[in-house]
């Protein structure tokens, strides 16, 4: 990230060292569950699969803002459902790229929806290498497969919600991002849950952006569904409103999952720092 980006955080940082240290020092790894017995070979096939070894789970991003290791991705969330992806390579994704929340850097990738607004913009910057649409005219699906430097892009379009109330086909993608032997989903505006057909598109998941509103995007129950589904071992919320949309949803899955809330609003996560048990990661925004 950009040297100014990193000194926003250095006085939180640094007053929270000593006690992420201590926790992290103090946590053991569980021991790791037997992920495979219940997928489909389709599943296993697209994306690598899970390798958990050891811990600490994450690495505050604070730590290490120069460069990342080859087996290493950033994941920065800038706020509502845009996030910004780095690469070994340092390729920069964003995420939902819209008009009013954007990364604090300049992305090579932008990927968009387009339920509303906050989702895309029709005057991306001109600097953006790639401007990746999730949605076709005529209700065609968008099909993406790209590759960059050390990063590849694919999508899997969803079905929409008209304000109307109707459905427009294939008016969202979930992106999927394949990074230093991570696969990375990102649900976008999702609004129903998951055929078994685009279950097996996507693949095996290391890490799901997730959204919880429960309301604008599909409910929580039939979001929980679709986490179960997917049995990514890292979620990470997105796409609430305030901090009871965020809580209502994390009281639902505390009885599940471990829940975390980090200090600051990136990770950076490597196949191995995966957590053995599924676990949700609050990222504060920035």
């Amino acid at each position: 990230m950009g040297g100014g980006f990193v000194k926003s955080w250095v006085a939180a940082v640094g007053l929270c060292l000593a006690a992420a240290a201590s926790a992290w020092a103090q946590g053991a790894a569980p021991a790791k569950p037997d992920l495979k017995s219940d997928l489909k070979p389709e599943m296993m096939a697209n994306c690598p699969g899970l390798v958990a070894t050891r811990s600490p789970l994450f690495l505050p991003a604070a730590y290490r803002v120069a460069a990342l290791n080859a087996d290493q991705v950033r994941i920065s969330f800038a706020g509502h459902s845009t996030f910004l992806i780095e690469s070994p390579q340092l390729v920069r994704i964003a995420t939902d790229y819209n008009d009013y929340v954007k990364p604090a850097v300049l992305p090579d990738i932008a990927t968009m929806n387009h339920a509303h607004s906050t989702h895309y913009t029709d005057h991306p910057d001109p600097g953006i290498k790639y401007v990746l649409r999730g949605w076709a005219d005529h209700e065609k699906p968008a099909r993406i497969d790209m590759t960059y430097k050390d990063v590849r892009v694919r999508n899997v379009p969803t079905n929409i919600r008209t304000w109307g109330g109707e459905t427009e086909r294939h008016g969202n993608s979930i992106f999927v991002f394949e990074i230093a032997n991570l696969c990375i989903a990102h649900l976008g505006h999702l609004h129903h849950t998951l055929t078994q057909q685009q279950l097996d598109e996507i693949g095996r998941i290391d890490v799901v952006m997730v959204p919880v509103d429960g309301n604008m995007t599909l409910d929580l129950a039939g979001m929980i569904d679709v986490l179960h589904a997917l049995k990514a071992p890292l979620m990470i919320p997105m796409h609430y409103f305030n901090a009871y949309s965020l809580d209502r949803f994390l009281q639902r899955v505390r009885n599940e999952w471990e829940v975390e809330t980090a200090v600051v609003p990136s990770v950076v996560i490597s196949k191995t720092s995966l957590p053995t048990k599924p676990k949700v990661l609050v990222l504060p925004g920035l």
